[in-house]
């Protein structure tokens, strides 16, 4: 009697964290934004073709913080099939992290000579209110840029998703979250400036925040931050944990009947994206010199969701890509035409939308005659 061999179940082998080609390009990035670009801009004369100005090196810097949530909404949105329109508030509570330390690092060189912040002298107030004990430390501060982004979120993504909401019905409530954070930050009684916010740095660990050698510290921190969380979210997507998302996203009613809990995995990308936002904010607000409500504004949450529509979901590149072609274009049009952006901002995702669905990388890899 014979007997038929038994099946071998033959697992995926895993792929590797970039191609040669990728890693080359991720090392070409590496060395033109933390090598070539500080030495053009301090040691290239003023005068030549070849320098790159200060108000080049920070248009770039503001990008790179831009893309690293652009990066951020891929992972949740591309990846995971959840479209978030309130992500603009994990990217505020980091600025407003960062922006409490550094109000405290202005010391006795306030207007009023005092070592509470200005807006605190001004509304009368005798002591720092309870939630900036720890504002004077550098240490808390970085924890408290990840930390309050990923609370927040853990709490807002438990009820969310045990409640099993999705789709527009998702969006719609991000939205409120960011609009109800926008409201609550206005009011001068929480502690948070008001609608002034925080501005008029001085320093950063004791050191002046205004010279060129800190400016182009942060422009490297912030060039490093982006390439590295790149790399973890190609080590995500890649890992069983990824595969168990896009399984999410394609068709989550059968990962159930597989076996998974998508609340768990939803909820952890939630929170790591979240996170990256923060550290986002974080970077930002030195560089750019403010942080106020206005960050929470349910429209920057739109244009985080619309750069990575433009640049192409699901390819970890093309939300960067998207978050440098949509700036870009808005820092010269702003300037140029400034009051035809809006349009031109409505009909870019517009055109995506109907036309570019897989976005720019997408068309790119088609013309190439690649899988988009």
């Amino acid at each position: 009697m014979s007997t038929s061999p038994v099946p071998t179940l033959v697992l995926p082998s895993p792929q590797p964290l970039l191609s040669r080609s990728g890693w080359g390009a991720w090392l070409g990035a590496l060395v033109v934004l933390c090598a070539l670009v500080p030495v053009l801009n301090l040691l290239v004369p003023v005068g030549s073709v070849f320098h790159l100005s200060d108000f080049a090196v920070g248009l770039v810097a503001k990008i790179m913080c831009y893309a690293i949530c652009a990066l951020a909404m891929d992972l949740i949105w591309g990846y995971t099939g959840i479209l978030s329109l309130g992500h603009g508030v994990f990217f505020a509570l980091g600025g407003y992290a960062m922006g409490m330390y550094l109000m405290r690092q202005i010391g006795l060189d306030g207007n009023y000579k005092s070592a509470l912040p200005d807006f605190m002298v001004f509304l009368d107030w005798k002591t720092l209110p309870w939630h900036w004990t720890f504002s004077g430390s550098f240490v808390a501060t970085l924890l408290f840029v990840v930390l309050v982004p990923g609370l927040v979120a853990l709490i807002f993504g438990f009820f969310a998703f045990r409640s099993r909401i999705k789709g527009v019905y998702f969006s719609i409530i991000t939205q409120a979250m960011t609009f109800a954070a926008m409201l609550l930050f206005f009011r001068n009684e929480t502690g948070f400036g008001g609608n002034n916010g925080f501005t008029d740095f001085k320093r950063i660990l004791d050191i002046p925040i205004a010279t060129t050698s800190m400016r182009m510290t942060l422009f490297v921190l912030t060039a490093a931050t982006l390439l590295g969380f790149f790399l973890m979210a190609r080590w995500l997507v890649n890992s069983k944990f990824g595969r168990v998302l896009q399984a999410v996203r394609d068709a989550e009613t059968r990962v159930m009947f597989s076996g998974y809990n998508p609340i768990g995995y939803k909820l952890t990308i939630w929170v790591i994206s979240a996170m990256m936002c923060g550290v986002a904010g974080a970077l930002y607000v030195p560089q750019v010199g403010i942080i106020n409500p206005s960050e929470m504004s349910p429209a920057n949450s739109i244009e985080i969701a619309i750069w990575a529509a433009v640049g192409g979901r699901a390819t970890l590149i093309g939300p960067v890509v998207g978050a440098f072609i949509v700036n870009g274009a808005k820092s010269w049009l702003t300037v140029t035409y400034p009051e035809f952006w809006l349009y031109f901002l409505g009909a870019l995702f517009i055109g995506v939308t109907l036309f570019l669905p897989d976005g720019v990388v997408g068309l790119i890899k088609k013309l190439k005659g690649g899988k988009a």
